[in-house]
Parts: C-alpha cells; sequence; structure tokens
C-alpha cells in the first residue's frame, strides 16, 4: 500500500573486515601477547615470512549434545561437549629457520648451518611440540585484528609439492590449547566502532 513505512536497514561498510594483508610469529611456550595488532611484536616472538594468498583461516570445531524429554519433538537443553579452535595457513618461506623448526619438531639451535650446510634427522615417535602464536590480520588502517594462541601445536601437516611450476609451502593447521586460565585464544581488535542504534 503506498504511503506505508518502509523499514530501514543499517549498514556500516567500515565493519566489513577484507584480509587484505597479515602476518604470524611463533615463540616458545609461556611467552607473552604482543597485545596489540598495531605494534611490531618483538624478540623472542619470531616472524614466520611471507603467507600464501589464501591468507589464514580461523577454524571452530564443536560437537554438542541435545536432550529431548519424553513426549517432546524438540530438546530442552543441549551441552557443548567439545569445543576446538584452530588456526590454517600455509607458510611459503621453506628455507627460515622458524618455519623448519615448526615443521620438522626440531629445535632451532639443531638448525644452525656447518659451512654451510644443515642437517637433522625426523623422529619416528614425535613428541609434543607446543609454542605459542601470534597472528595478525589487517585491513588498512580502519580494521586490525589480534589474534594470541599462548599453546598452540601444528597437528596437521599437509604434503609439500616440489615442482618447476609451483612454490613450495608448508601447509599447517595449529589447535589452540587452554592455558593455565582455561583459554584457548586471546583477542586483540582495533575496529571502528559501532554507531548506537536510533532505530532508523
Amino acid at each position: 500500500m503506498s504511503g506505508d513505512i518502509m523499514v530501514n536497514i543499517t549498514r556500516a561498510a567500515d565493519l566489513l573486515e577484507v584480509g587484505a594483508n597479515g602476518g604470524g610469529w611463533a615463540a616458545p611456550l609461556g611467552t607473552s601477547s604482543p597485545g596489540d595488532p598495531a605494534v611490531q611484536p618483538l624478540a623472542p616472538w619470531t616472524p614466520l615470512g611471507a603467507i600464501s594468498e589464501d591468507g589464514l583461516t580461523q577454524g571452530f570445531d564443536e560437537d554438542s549434545q541435545s536432550f529431548t524429554p519424553w513426549g517432546f519433538t524438540s530438546p530442552i537443553r543441549t551441552t557443548i561437549t567439545s569445543s576446538l579452535r584452530t588456526f590454517g595457513l600455509t607458510v611459503w618461506e621453506t628455507g627460515r629457520v622458524i618455519v623448519q623448526s615448526l615443521q620438522y619438531r626440531v629445535d632451532a639451535t639443531d638448525l644452525t648451518p656447518t659451512a654451510g650446510l644443515t642437517s637433522f634427522a625426523e623422529t619416528a615417535s614425535p613428541e609434543p611440540d607446543r609454542r605459542a602464536f601470534w597472528f595478525v590480520v589487517l585491513d588498512g588502517d580502519n580494521f586490525q585484528r589480534g589474534f594470541y594462541v599462548p599453546e598452540g601445536e601444528i597437528t596437521e601437516r599437509s604434503d609439500v609439492a616440489h615442482k618447476q611450476d609451483e612454490i613450495a609451502g608448508f601447509e599447517w593447521t595449529i589447535t589452540a590449547y587452554p592455558d593455565a586460565s582455561g583459554n584457548t585464544v586471546y583477542h586483540f581488535d582495533r575496529v571502528p566502532e559501532t554507531a548506537a542504534y536510533t532505530g532508523s
């Protein structure tokens, strides 16, 4: 009908994120968070170098159990039985010491070259290799996200192709484990403020 009042849909372009750039760092377990995606991480944080154009994937994997009482067709309660946080990325600088250290679960000091030659062996019985991780996602100066993983470990490694028409890369899935406070991931965001809703 003419004269009807239309509903205004609220939208804000500056609250959208396009992960145009970003980086990752690793540090020994127990290293505190840089705390701000606008601040350059310092030692012992070590950069992972170039990351593929696929960027960073923030993974959510949860399972739940629903409880439906006799005589009902809908549950009256749902309990989360598993809640997993992961980060996925492909690092391209496979010659970087920290990258090799993470890929092969060896200490960085074991990768010190002798007469230009680096040598190490891969164990048939790998032990846990937890590190601290810091990831930053940037959308210009408008949108900056930081993810601090105090206890992370590479739990999946994809095959590595060595061929003429492709960059060799290490594709990782990093699982975040709970720290002493029971937290897996800490978020540090610099984003525009959400305008107060006025009903228009």
